[in-house]
């Protein structure tokens, strides 16, 4: 009895299920035949038009050729001035003449050799000022196109890594007129300087 009262109810909602599906149906047929309501306006961007600007470059000239350096003065000592901490005697440290010991004889035209213009004293180490050591330092170094010390090294020290230091300080601020051949301006290998380092007083 109770699947009987059950199919009699599932046959009438699935009757009226499809008559509502039919309903839905015929009411969009309509919808879909109406026309479509409004305007539809379509925008298109048009950029400006770039004016290019040409500009004309004018060639530079080319710089002037660099003549080769005037003549210098003499050579003008510079000196450090050192505190000896109280020390009641004078100090000195000398810087003695070139020496070019790497060519030999030069056999082509020189139109001016190399000359010092400016050479700084160095500065008396304190640990040997303290103690009254004296000595001396061979330093050898390549005097450049420009007049500047290049590549110091020690030849000779007496007594030996008590003055090292300070003397290739001092060499590095050599400045020197450089050697000219044929108009250029050359490097000059194998310079050799002897600086002293005196207590006097």
């Amino acid at each position: 009895m109770r699947y009987l009262i059950a199919l009699v109810i599932a046959g009438v909602v699935t009757f009226f299920l499809f008559l509502g599906m039919q309903a839905l149906i015929q009411g969009g047929e309509g919808a879909m035949t109406e026309p479509v309501k409004g305007n539809v306006l379509d925008f298109v961007r048009l950029k400006k038009e770039e004016t290019v600007q040409k500009k004309e470059r004018k060639p530079q000239k080319p710089p002037t050729p660099k003549e080769p350096p005037p003549p210098m003065d003499a050579p003008q000592m510079q000196s450090n001035n050192l505190d000896a901490a109280g020390a009641d005697f004078d100090f000195s440290a000398n810087v003695e003449a070139d020496v070019n010991l790497a060519g030999g004889l030069a056999l082509e035209s020189s139109d001016g050799e190399y000359l010092p213009i400016v050479k700084v004293a160095p500065v008396y180490p304190r640990r040997a000022l303290s103690r009254g050591i004296e000595g001396y330092v061979i330093v050898e170094f390549v005097v450049t196109k420009n007049g500047t010390v290049r590549a110091p090294k020690v030849i000779n020290a007496e007594p030996e890594s008590i003055f090292d230091r300070a003397a290739l300080d001092a060499a590095l601020k050599f400045k020197y007129k450089p050697r000219v051949v044929n108009g250029e301006a050359v490097e000059v290998a194998g310079v050799q300087n002897k600086i002293s380092f005196q207590i006097s007083g």
